[in-house]
This record gives structure tokens, C-alpha cells and sequence, in this order.
């Protein structure tokens, strides 16, 4: 018997647009007894903003969590930073900063 892969979907988050919590769904939510894993859509129908008791309607799709930000359209225009992730477009600009800093402070060694 061959054993067929099982994909795991990719569950996207939503963000509430009164206040800017953002539900992923590999946590939940604690405060109204969702499990983690459980998808948007599952939500029970009376289900409220943790932060601002705001309607499920309130909610905007961002995307699963680690994909670049921004309109997938506009993912091809720049340097190639359009495609970084959140994470990896900060690693870049404090690692670009740090390493500024220690070039400024290296002139300090100079006669």
C-alpha cells in the first residue's frame, strides 16, 4: 500500500479592523474556548473581538502568517525586498543600522 502525503492547509489570519487584533488560528483564542487550529471560518456565528467586542463581519483576511506583505501584484517592483517577510525586511534594516553603528563607532580607533 503507498501512503498518499497529507497536506495541512495553510490557515489564513484575519485582523479586526476597529482595533487591529489579529486572530491566527494555530493559537485561538483562550478567552472563548476556540481550540487552536481552529479556522476563521469555524468560528461560532456569535463569536466577538477579544479586544473590542467587535462582529466577525469586522474582520479582513491577511494572510497566512510568514508571507510578504503588500498586494501580490506589487510583489515583483523594487529590489527584491517587495518579497521579504515582515521578519526577514527586519533583520535588514536593524542589522543595516547595527552595522552603521559599528562603522561610526570605528572611527573612533583612527589617529
Amino acid at each position: 500500500m503507498s501512503e498518499q502525503a497529507v497536506e495541512t492547509p495553510v490557515l489564513d489570519r484575519y485582523e479586526c479592523r476597529a482595533c487591529g487584533y489579529v486572530y491566527e488560528p494555530e493559537k485561538g483564542d483562550d478567552s472563548h474556548d476556540i481550540a487552536p487550529g481552529t479556522a476563521f471560518a469555524e468560528l461560532p456565528v456569535n463569536w466577538r473581538c477579544p479586544v473590542c467586542t467587535a462582529k466577525k463581519t469586522a474582520f479582513t483576511n491577511i494572510g497566512p502568517a510568514g508571507t510578504a506583505s503588500g498586494f501580490k501584484e506589487n510583489l515583483g517592483y523594487g529590489l527584491g525586498v517587495n518579497k521579504l517577510t515582515p521578519a526577514q525586511k527586519n533583520l535588514l534594516i536593524f542589522g543595516a543600522l547595527a552595522l552603521a553603528f559599528l562603522f561610526f563607532i570605528s572611527l573612533y580607533g583612527l589617529q
